[in-house]
């Protein structure tokens, strides 16, 4: 796709007609879909992941100051820290245009365009007729939902649920004029993918510290949760307590949440954030993991590592079927069933910041479409991962044997 560095002022003057003859037609998609007939949970879910900030503008906005940043950031450099673009909220002549090479990717004014017609996946903006970027906040699928990519590299149609391991979130907060250099700095260090949940919080009012240093981790797919119980690597509670967590105290939204265990309590009213969760839920335990792409692994060497799994590696001794996990093994399905740091070689750093200090056993899904591996992203693929639990529990696996292992992984 080509990229006009340079435009002329009739361009310019076109492309800006342009542009304001396109609001109408975003408006009228963006409500078009909020008012779907189906107010079905899993529908309003939807709406909820893709469109609610749960009003956490209060901390994009009154706080970081993301608006005076953002007004100045082009197309180009927002793709380029993992931002993503919904093709399917751009009219027709906005696609041809791209397609075209008629729009300047280096162009602020463009991004500008994209926020005005709600296509930046997760990111929510409000503009003024005259084109000011008033307000910003993010939704759910800020982090848990990517592009396929279809149309060009970053812009495509939506996937929930997949974790955005193109999105470097510590870059884009760091720009915010209201932090310091060294917060700054530590948000630099996470990298594409990665965040930290137990870094700081935000009350309402401001941003207040949990632990330091930092210790990011991936951000995970939020796909083939059902019947799973327990999302997070340390499963601090169920899927809605998460929702929770991350709504109020790190997105920012209007709500109140409170856990003694970790010394959190954080309350607003109206909660927008809490009544929200059901229906997300619903959302969420609806979306299935991928199905590995046709020729992505070898039958036969898949049929031999899931022997291998099953019996001499012994790795469904804790990925147990059929979600392959045994976090509600335990007697009491209310309580997760987990393991010490030390049991499964991981740093324990990041659960000892947790309300269990422990980690749970990742369901398997869908390994091929979400490396890096662990919590930590320490295992760059698949081999990584089997060589860690070969060491770890002296499995003394040969090599082809650790191949075959690969592939039944990749098959999942």
């Amino acid at each position: 796709m080509r990229v006009i560095k340079a435009a002329s002022v009739a361009y310019m003057a076109g492309l800006a007609l342009a542009l304001s003859g396109i609001v109408p037609v975003s408006r009228t998609v963006v409500k078009a879909a909020s008012q779907d007939n189906s107010n079905s949970p899993t529908k309003l879910g939807q709406q909820t992941f893709r469109y609610d900030t749960f009003g956490d503008e209060q901390l994009w906005t009154d706080v970081l100051r993301m608006p005076e940043v953002i007004s100045t950031v082009s197309p180009a450099t927002a793709l380029a820290v993992g931002l993503k673009v919904d093709v399917d909220a751009l009219p027709p002549e906005v696609t041809s245009a791209l397609a075209a090479g008629q729009v300047n990717l280096n162009d602020p004014a463009v991004t500008i365009a994209l926020l005005k017609l709600n296509a930046v996946v997760g990111v929510k903006g409000q503009v003024s007729d005259t084109g000011q970027l008033t307000s910003i906040g993010i939704t759910c699928a800020f982090c848990h939902s990517t592009v396929d990519n279809s149309f060009a590299a970053g812009i495509g149609k939506r996937l929930d649920g997949w974790g955005n391991t193109d999105l470097n979130v510590g870059a884009i907060v760091a720009l915010s004029p209201a932090l310091d250099d060294a917060t700054k700095a530590e948000f630099r260090t996470w990298g594409p993918g990665k965040y930290d949940p137990r870094h700081h919080a935000f009350n309402g009012t401001s941003i207040i510290p949990l632990n330091s240093p930092s210790l990011p981790i991936v951000i995970p797919p939020i796909y083939g949760l059902k019947g799973v119980g327990f999302e997070t690597v340390t499963a601090d509670g169920p899927i809605s307590y998460w929702n929770a967590y991350v709504g109020v105290s790190q997105m920012g939204g209007h709500g109140s949440f409170s856990d003694p265990r970790i010394g959190l309590t954080i309350s607003q009213t109206p909660d927008l954030v809490t009544p929200k969760l059901p229906n997300l839920l619903a959302y969420q335990l609806s979306l299935n993991p991928p199905k590995p792409d046709p020729g992505s692994f070898d039958p036969a060497a898949a049929a031999r590592g899931k022997d291998l799994f099953r019996g001499q590696a012994g790795c469904n001794t804790c990925h147990v079927q059929p979600l392959l996990t045994d976090v509600l093994s335990g007697p009491d399905k209310t309580v997760p069933f987990l393991h010490d740091p030390s049991e499964v070689g991981m740093d324990p750093g990041y659960a000892e910041r947790t309300a269990t200090g422990k980690y749970r056993t990742t369901p398997l899904r869908a390994l091929a479409f979400h490396a890096p591996y662990f919590h930590d992203g320490s295992a760059p693929d698949l081999l990584a991962v089997v060589n860690h639990y070969d060491t770890l529990f002296n499995l003394h696996l040969t090599d082809t044997q650790k191949a075959d292992l690969v592939q039944y992984l990749r098959s999942l």
